[in-house]
């Protein structure tokens, strides 16, 4: 997969590029991720990016013909175009599990008070991380970059840990735990130590559906009759 970031500040992905499993992926090939600076795309010799909004009010607002140069210059064939920006709309797991489905992305960082709304006709859709506000799309380019690129075939090791994360089957991942046996008083759970594997299923199915309910009761199913999440226990 390749992944076009389209930025003024280029150097804030420096760290996450060159360490862990996406530096790894990087070195080997399984992902390309390149960096453009916006202000290589503008046409005058102050290399402006922003300007003051029509119609008065506060901070700036960033030029469309940078965006859309830029945007024409690095975008390939089927490649998925996302501003990110916080009236986009929320990024989750099984966003992260289309998007890695792409051939390509293109990820466009907004910056000041946002970005001239005629770039809705040159991207595909808008995405936020969260209902704050950033100083910028950079973060949440990394956000994207890193659950993304993880799910990409060949970027994890054992792909088979994907299956059993959070949120992706609509519930937070169960508790785990490794040696040693005893921490202070505290066990690890007997069943996980029982070698019985049907078991150990039960019992870490229960526990994501408990570990939900009381922490993310908004994942859980909703009992339509009393408008609120369905009892856990009885989605066994």
């Amino acid at each position: 997969m390749r992944i076009d970031v389209l930025t003024i500040f280029p150097e804030y992905f420096a760290g996450i590029l060159t360490t862990s499993l996406l530096g790894k992926a990087l070195v080997r090939g399984t992902l390309e991720v390149r960096l453009h600076q916006l202000r290589d795309f503008t046409a005058d010799r102050h290399r402006t990016v922003d300007d003051s909004p029509y119609g008065g009010g506060h901070g700036m607002v960033m030029k469309i013909e940078p965006l859309v140069a830029a945007l024409e210059a690095v975008a390939t064939p089927g490649a998925t175009r996302i501003l990110l920006s916080a009236r986009g709309h929320r990024f989750t797991q099984q966003v992260a599990q289309r998007l890695a489905a792409a051939p390509a992305l293109v990820l466009v960082c907004g910056r000041y008070e946002g970005v001239d709304e005629r770039i809705s006709g040159f991207i595909d859709e808008q995405l936020c991380i969260g209902d704050y506000v950033l100083s910028g799309g950079e973060a949440a380019a990394a956000v994207i970059v890193d659950a993304v690129s993880r799910l990409v075939p060949g970027v994890i090791g054992n792909e088979g840990s994907l299956h059993e994360e959070s949120f992706t089957d609509g519930l937070l991942e169960y508790p785990q735990y490794t040696r040693p046996e005893v921490f202070r008083g505290e066990r690890v759970p007997d069943v996980l130590l029982s070698g019985n594997h049907a078991g150990v299923a039960r019992w870490r199915r229960a526990a994501a559906e408990a570990a939900t309910a009381a922490r993310r009761p908004d994942l859980l199913p909703r009992d339509d009759s009393h408008g609120s999440p369905a009892d856990p226990k009885k989605r066994q």
